[in-house]
This record gives structure tokens, C-alpha cells and sequence, in this order.
């Protein structure tokens, strides 16, 4: 069933307090069970902070810069500490502001701390100011290892950023591209590539994983080296920054991927080329998210695809039916043949670096089951005429692809649907033993 919902990740930990001891000079890759939710289809990882320790969800947004959590109320933690005023942290951060806050210090209220400007990705609320911090994070390493970073930098958010994030969930996990995103700081702190990889379960019932590090060996059951067959294309930085509010000269943390054309069943879509470009302002290009729930383009990139998309499924003999919100290209399931991809449906290509580069879409990604009993859609959605960026990737498109974001490199390396060598994202093995965790909810 389609979900009006962004798709969200979250760290979500189980209290494990006796551990292997993981060496700050290790060069084991971290990760991060992934489950979706079963409500709301939304996606979801473990991650535990503070003193005591304690469980965060978090909506991960890996364009994000940073982390931030909501603890203007109910924040305890004997570890926590406020990042003075130019101090190196706040010089680490980039742009900030330097806050007073009368009354008790508190978090969120210091004398003399410096803030960063924190967006919502859902709501698009942007404040300003609120405190940097560092506090105590627990992570655990593919062999089961844990290990305590006492110092990782964050942002303390206020209540009202709560706005549209899911019941239980107290912010957003940042994998973007500045000095204090997850994959940067984890980087220096155990002195491992800065990279990060995402795999992204379809299945409430089974986990998903990002992993940050070295990676380079990352194995699926029944033994698949997923090194073996991805395909690469360069990460394309955006000069200007994409959120609400940023400083002049600041680039985005987002990322960008070089898409020249798109094909459906390896026909050209007649698409104005100009708009799959980035220009001078920042408007325009191609980026993946994991806050958008399903792929948006201009409206029209939007009406040429999916013209396209339909002119080949007519001639799949698929019915088409009424159209079902967001939606508007909608068919009978009963018209269609399953495949081991998902249903038999025109196969979409994003054309990379060449003709010889491309991100091909299945079934499994391209359509979405609705509401309505025995209807599919095609899941894309009209970005409007003049969006900031023209192709955003959505969340439903990622589901059982692997993504590694190399950020020594700026490169991607992807594969096209994991279903399409009968196995998904829940399948990794490391050594002899699955990846497989205990996940609270």
C-alpha cells in the first residue's frame, strides 16, 4: 500500500552495555541495522547516546550535514557539553551564530555557545541558532564490536522541529556532506575511508543496513561479492547550497549524480536536457534522498516519461485504470506477469556517465501497490515546473538497491536491484555469520 508518509530511517538501539572494546585506531566498518516500519512504511536503523545511555530514533536523511536531536525538554545526559563560542568545534562546523540564552543552563540554553542553523527536511522548519553539542555515541562495528565515541558533535533541537516527523522519532541523522555528518566524523575517530553504503530493505520483517567505512567486502547469501558487479558514476557537488537558508559561497551537502538521459525499454525519452543539468544558482541536476517517498521530476521530464512509460505498456497489453493519489499513472495487476524483478512492466534507465553507465529501474521499484485492490502505480511523482531540482530519487526507488557514496573519491558506486540476482538487502554475510540483530521498537 502506497504511503503518503516521507520514507524515514531511524536509529534505534538495543541496550547492550557489555562489549568488545572497538580501538579508536580500528579499521572495521560500523553499521547500522535498518527495519522498516510496519505502519507506516516508513524505514528504520539502532543508535544509542548520552549518559546513561539510552535509545534515539532518528529520521535519516543522508543529504542532511549533521546530526540533530530535540532536547529543548527532557535532554539528560552527564556528559552532555555545549561548543563554546569560536571554539574549534564551532570552527569544525562552519557557519554559526554565538548564543545567549537566559535563565538555568540548560541544553539549548547556554551563555556564550555557538548555533547552527537546523532544518526539518519534512516540514521545512529552519531555525537558527540553535546549540552545537557533543555528547557520549555508541556504535558497533559488522564483527558485533562496540564502541564509545564520548565527543560526537551534534545540534540541539527545539520542539517545533518535531513538526512532521513520526510519533516517536526526535530528529534526523545526517550523512551529508560536511565536517561533522556521521560518515566524517566516524571517519576520524576510527580512522577508517570516509564512505558510507546503503541498502534499503523492502520488508517490514527484515533488516536493511548502512554501513560506514572501508566496506570492499560486503557479501549477500547464497555468496555474492556485491563488489563484483557495480557500476560506478561520479557524486556531483552542488556549489550552492539546496536548504532554506544557507551563507553565500556555501555548497550542498546533498548528493548529486550526472544523469544524461532517460530511456524506457532502451528507448530515448524526448526530455529538455538543459533542466538535467545544475546552473549557476544551484537549480536543476539529479539527487538522491532518502526523505522524498518516491522519485519527483519536472513536470516535464514528468509527462514525457511517463507518456513513454505508457506507450510501452500498451503495447504489454497492461490496462490501465484510474488513477489513485499521488499517483497518476495507474494499472490492473491482474494485466501484468510477475517476475522474480517485480511485475513485467517497462524497464526504466537512467543514463549516467555513458550509454554504457546506467541505473536500470525493475518492476519492483518503478511500481507501487495502492489502496486499491488489484491496482499498481507507477511510482513517480510531478515535481512541478520549476523545482530546485529537477530529478529527486526517492526512497521507493532505493529499496533493495546498494548505494556506497565514497567521499574521498566522490564516486557512487550502485547496483541496479539486488532481486534481479535473487537475493535483497537482508542478506548480508560477514565472515560466516549473517548480519542479523535483535530490533526494538
Amino acid at each position: 500500500m502506497a504511503s503518503q508518509h516521507y520514507h524515514e530511517l531511524v536509529f534505534l538501539s538495543t541496550l547492550l552495555f557489555l562489549s568488545i572494546s572497538l580501538s579508536t585506531q580500528s579499521h572495521e566498518t560500523l553499521v547500522f541495522p535498518v527495519r522498516k516500519d510496519p505502519t507506516t512504511l516508513n524505514t528504520s536503523p539502532a543508535f544509542t547516546k548520552r549518559t546513561p545511555l539510552v535509545p534515539v530514533r532518528l529520521l535519516v536523511d543522508i543529504g542532511n550535514g549533521f546530526i540533530w536531536v530535540i532536547c529543548e525538554d527532557n535532554y539528560v545526559s552527564s556528559s552532555y557539553r555545549p561548543a563554546r563560542c569560536n571554539s574549534t568545534q564551532c570552527v569544525l562546523a562552519g557557519p554559526t551564530t554565538c548564543n545567549t540564552c537566559d535563565g538555568t543552563p540548560r541544553p539549548n540554553c547556554n551563555k556564550n555557545t555557538c548555533g547552527l542553523y537546523v532544518q526539518n527536511p519534512i516540514s521545512h522548519v529552519i531555525l537558527k541558532g540553535d546549540d552545537l553539542i557533543d555528547d557520549v555515541v555508541l556504535f558497533r562495528s559488522i564483527h558485533g564490536n562496540f564502541a564509545t565515541v564520548p565527543h560526537f558533535l551534534f545540534s540541539c533541537g527545539a520542539n517545533i522541529l518535531r513538526d512532521g516527523l513520526a510519533s516517536g522519532v526526535d530528529g534526523v541523522a545526517g550523512f551529508g556532506r560536511t565536517k561533522i555528518a556521521i560518515p566524517t566524523q566516524l571517519s576520524s575517530v576510527f580512522n577508517i575511508h570516509p564512505q558510507f553504503a546503503l541498502c534499503l530493505s523492502s520488508s517490514p520483517s527484515s533488516n536493511g543496513f548502512i554501513f560506514v567505512g572501508n566496506g570492499g567486502n560486503y557479501k549477500l547469501a547464497p555468496g555474492i561479492d556485491v563488489s563484483s558487479f557495480l557500476m560506478r558514476t561520479p557524486l556531483i557537488t552542488n556549489p550552492v547550497s539546496t536548504i532554506a537558508f544557507s551563507f553565500p559561497g556555501e555548497a550542498s551537502s546533498e548528493y548529486f549524480i550526472g544523469v544524461s538521459s532517460i530511456k524506457i525499454n532502451g528507448k530515448a525519452v524526448k526530455i529538455n536536457t538543459t533542466l538535467l543539468d545544475i546552473d549557476d544558482k544551484g537549480v536543476g541536476g539529479t539527487k538522491i534522498s532518502t526523505v522524498t517517498p518516491f522519485t519527483t521530476m519536472e513536470t516535464s521530464i514528468y509527462k514525457a516519461v511517463t507518456m513513454a512509460f505508457k506507450k510501452e505498456a500498451k503495447a504489454k497489453k497492461m490496462k490501465s485504470v484510474a488513477p489513485v493519489e499521488p499517483f497518476k499513472t495507474c494499472f490492473s495487476s491482474e494485466s501484468m506477469k510477475s517476475t522474480r524483478v517485480g511485475p513485467d512492466v517497462p524497464i526504466i534507465d537512467l543514463v549516467l556517465a555513458s550509454e554504457d553507465v546506467y541505473w536500470r529501474v525493475f518492476g519492483a521499484n518503478s511500481m507501487v501497490e495502492v489502496k486499491e485492490k488489484g491496482v499498481v502505480c507507477l511510482g513517480l511523482v510531478d515535481g512541478g515546473l520549476s523545482p530546485r531540482t529537477s530529478i529527486v530519487i526517492g526512497g521507493h526507488q532505493l529499496e533493495n538497491n546498494f548505494l556506497e557514496f565514497d567521499l574521498a573519491t566522490s564516486v557512487l558506486r550502485f547496483s541496479s536491484s539486488l532481486l534481479f540476482r535473487q537475493t535483497t538487502c537482508a542478506n548480508f554475510y560477514f565472515g560466516s555469520k549473517p548480519l542479523i540483530w535483535e530490533y526494538e521498537v
